[in-house]
């Protein structure tokens, strides 16, 4: 798993690659009308796309119509173990912060 969270985060530190997810999230989108969106070059937003993709966030697929359109669908996984991650860290954090105000409290008293 920290391989895989490492790889997840490491894709989402660019912008427009969190952008991409956000999109995606709403449901798949044609690469063409996300470079739209995100008023990238069909080439850059390739780039982005292929950092997503090995990074596993997302997956690529081509309609029966037309192999040449390719189609980008968001991954579950990934970031369901970035979920999981964030919320172990969270309960870590509120331990510490609850440990810290009792000593805080009992140096007080």
């Amino acid at each position: 798993m920290r391989m895989s969270l490492d790889r997840t985060l490491a894709a989402l530190a660019e912008p427009h690659r969190r952008r991409t997810v956000e999109l995606l999230a709403d449901g798949p989108r044609r690469a063409g009308e996300l470079a739209d969106a995100l008023g990238l070059s069909p080439p850059a937003m390739s780039r982005h796309l292929r950092a997503l993709r090995e990074a596993r966030l997302v997956e690529e697929s081509h309609p029966p119509f037309d192999a040449r359109v390719r189609v980008y669908a968001l991954r579950p996984e990934p970031m369901a173990e970035l979920k999981a991650w964030a919320a172990a860290a969270e309960a870590l954090w509120s331990e510490q912060l609850l440990a810290l105000k009792a000593h805080v409290e009992a140096e007080g008293a």
